[in-house]
């Protein structure tokens, strides 16, 4: 490597404190880790605060760092929490914290200026238009989707003013990170809560009827080509594993480490060894490894369609990585120096790299009986006594005939190592630390904690009763075929959402003339945008920009930024896996669109303490009443990894154990899958509440014909006047009842 380039910091995980100390030994740069809450992975050992700000302690005097992740949805009530939370982990110095909510990210940044903010992949990052918007809003550094080639990361690095941090090793989701609901509409267990029950890890049928395991992704192991990943300009190189033991962490580390100093050591002589593959291989594999999606988008060799199961892990290997790394711990080598002269201050020096710290003692004195041996001088001298420092070399300097009590050496050495262990801290720990987090910790403790609005009156009730508003409550339809197209506009509603249709010159003729029903059509952007979507992007933007079209719907940050840079003036619809779990995130979210479309995980009570916290006029707030939701957007692609790519736009079905049925929907120009829930939500007994008003309800139709389009819209309609059970059977409420935890 060139000498000028800046060295790639390596990241860790750590799921306990030996996890930590651990991999510091093993030659980590900087830990990621979590607390006992607001963490996305809730069924980790984890972290209690004493430990977390020991931790952070111990990393300054190494001169390593501490990474804390933040990066789970938030709700309202627990916004407040946050603050608390983050204190004293700011007051002792935390190096970054990962976070996924926009809500959070803006309470942060208003709360703990200083503290550089992280976005977690759970922000689904996957171009420059992506991390630029997230710069502007303070984002330090992003960790973008795993789903990107490298080549897409070197163009996020090029264009962003942001670090950039990528995965290298461990376990791979199936779904674009962030944009996961399987487990939590199956078993209300939410990914995006940190507690994922991995059904991707389970069987399931396609149409061709073989069970094998479509959407297991295999491990990464990027060792092969670590040299051109140090040559792309990454920040940080991230190891996978929160979940697992410290002896996966340490081990993975050491081989990383090994092979990151060797390359930057010695280029030409770089190379793999194939006993170190096969030391990870024994560390939490699975049956198979890849290099994940550095240089492939998607494809059957990425998956372990035959077993997702791990390997044993062969014990002496843990045992010998536990005796290395984790019992020893990491170690701060000191060089000492002493001078003990008769009638002066004795005075010890330690140095740890270019930190110095310089002691007086007690006066020496000369010896009235038996003086004092080096040897014995030694040995009292370079005791640690501290478990991180270990001093391997003294140079002393001492009168023949001396006497000092063993106290007062050990009082010296003290006294010095506890020097070094104030300036290595001074040095290494942000400048946030002390008198400032004292003020800051008195101004935060009053006020508006959560940084939102406050509560604002509703216009009165008072001109119309509860069912006149109710009556009135416009009904949106999103509508993915052009027979569900025609037959919704038949309806009378007063928007139309298209979505995955080619619009062509003969369907452009047909909106227009519907367009004299007095029904506006909004265009749907696409669920992912990555770089070679560019051209097709600018094709949307034309057509939006038509007089067919009288708004958009976006589903990602890459929408949001790309509509803004090309100063788009139409109204712009948020859909809801752009999270607003907060009236944090709301306010983020106000500035920037029209409306916004309550997320799926909500419950009743928690979309009602949000709506008692944000103004729906500022910025709308559409609820989807019913729809098959999306589980899963995914890089892969289930037909071309169980056959071949037909790029048919025609649904498959994936089928699980239980014989429940999910469509699988393949986006051929955008290149990615859908994979949607079995049965539809459907929250008709929302229109039992009169007391509820709804600001917009929306339809969402995937594999329905136009004929039950049209029937359920009009069903939809009808129970704006007076309520009646739907004619549909199979349907969930989804978590507008239990939520998730």
């Amino acid at each position: 490597m060139e000498a000028n380039k800046k060295k790639v910091e390596l990241l860790a995980p750590a799921g306990n404190y030996e996890a930590l100390t651990g991999a510091f030994a093993a030659g980590a740069d900087a830990v990621y880790l979590g607390g006992d809450a607001f963490g996305a992975r809730a069924y980790a050992e984890n972290f209690t605060q004493e430990e977390i700000c020991e931790g952070i302690r111990t990393a300054h005097l190494l001169g390593k760092k501490i990474y804390l992740t933040v990066n789970t949805l938030v709700k309202e009530r627990e916004l407040e929490k946050l603050y608390y939370f983050l204190l004293p982990f700011y007051e002792a110095g935390l190096d970054g914290a990962i976070v996924q909510d926009l809500g959070v990210l803006c309470f942060i940044r208003s709360h703990f200026p200083d503290l550089p903010l992280h976005a977690s992949t759970q922000m689904t990052v996957t171009s420059a238009y992506g991390a630029e918007l997230l710069a502007k809003e303070g984002i330090k550094r992003i960790v973008p989707a795993r789903e990107l080639s490298l080549a897409e990361i070197k163009k996020i690095k090029d264009r962003a003013d942001v670090e950039i941090e990528t995965f290298i090793h461990g376990a791979m989701c199936y779904c674009y990170s962030g944009q996961c609901l399987f487990s939590s509409l199956l078993g209300g267990r939410s990914g995006n809560r940190g507690r994922c029950a991995q059904p991707c890890r389970l069987p399931y049928r396609t149409d061709q009827g073989k069970e094998a395991y479509p959407l297991s992704m295999k491990d990464m192991c990027t060792l092969s080509i670590l040299p051109e990943l140090m040559e792309a300009g990454i920040d940080s190189f991230k190891i996978e594993g929160r979940m697992k033991k410290p002896e996966y962490a340490a081990g993975v580390t050491a081989v990383y480490r090994k092979y990151m100093d060797w390359y930057e050591r010695d280029p030409e002589a770089f190379q793999i060894e194939k006993k170190d593959l096969d030391f990870l291989g024994s560390l939490y594999i699975r049956s198979e490894i890849g290099e994940g999606y550095y240089h492939r988008h998607n494809g059957r060799e990425m998956i372990t369609l035959a077993s997702p199961s791990y390997f044993a892990n062969d014990e002496s290997v843990l045992s010998g990585i536990r005796s290395k790394y984790i019992e020893p711990g990491p170690r701060i080598i000191v060089k000492a120096a002493a001078v003990l002269r008769a009638g002066r201050e004795a005075q010890m020096s330690v140095s740890a790299g270019e930190c110095t710290a310089v002691c007086q003692g007690d006066l020496v004195q000369e010896a009235a009986k038996q003086p004092l041996a080096p040897e014995k001088i030694r040995e009292q001298l370079t005791k640690s006594g501290d478990a991180l420092f270990e001093i391997r070399s003294l140079d002393l300097t001492m009168d023949e005939n001396i006497f000092m009590p063993v106290s007062g050496l050990n009082r010296l050495r003290r006294q010095a190592l506890s020097m070094l262990k104030e300036r290595l801290l001074c040095r290494n720990s942000p400048a946030w630390t002390g008198e400032k987090a004292e003020a800051l910790q008195e101004k935060g403790c009053c006020g508006n904690l959560a940084g939102a609005p406050d509560k604002r009156e509703r216009p009165s009730a008072g001109q119309a009763s509860s069912q006149e508003r109710l009556a009135e409550t416009p009904i949106h339809v999103l509508v993915s075929t052009r027979e569900q197209l025609f037959e919704a506009a038949l309806t009378g509603v007063p928007r139309i959402y298209l979505d995955k249709m080619e619009i062509d010159d003969a369907l452009c003729a047909r909106l227009d003339a519907l367009r004299n029903e007095k029904c506006e059509f909004y265009l749907a952007f696409p669920y992912i945008v990555r770089d070679k979507d560019e051209g097709r992007m600018e094709e949307l933007c034309r057509l939006l920009e038509t007089e067919l079209f009288d708004g958009a719907l976006i589903r990602n940050l890459e929408t949001l930024s790309f509509l803004r840079d090309r100063q788009i003036k139409k109204p712009i619809a948020a859909d809801q896996n752009l999270y607003v779990w907060n009236s944090g995130a709301y306010e983020f979210y106000a500035e920037k669109v029209r409306e916004l479309t309550l997320p799926a995980e909500l419950n009743s009570h928690e979309i009602s303490e949000l709506s008692e916290r944000i103004n729906d006029e500022k910025c709308r707030m559409t609820t989807l009443v019913y729809g098959r939701l999306p589980m899963m957007i995914s890089a892969g692609c289930i037909r071309k990894t169980m056959k071949s790519c037909g790029r048919s736009s025609e649904p498959l079905t994936l089928t699980d154990r239980y014989g429940k049925e999910f469509p699988v929907y393949t986006d051929c120009g955008f290149c990615y899958n859908i994979i949607y829930n079995s049965v539809p939500l459907s929250l008709h007994k929302l229109f039992l509440n009169k007391r509820r008003t709804l600001s917009v309800c929306r339809l969402d139709f995937t594999v329905e014909s136009g004929g039950e389009c049209a029937e359920i819209i009009r069903y939809f309609q009808s129970l704006r006047r007076q309520y009646r059970n739907p004619f549909y059977k199979d349907f969930t409420a989804g978590h507008y009842n239990r939520g998730v935890e």
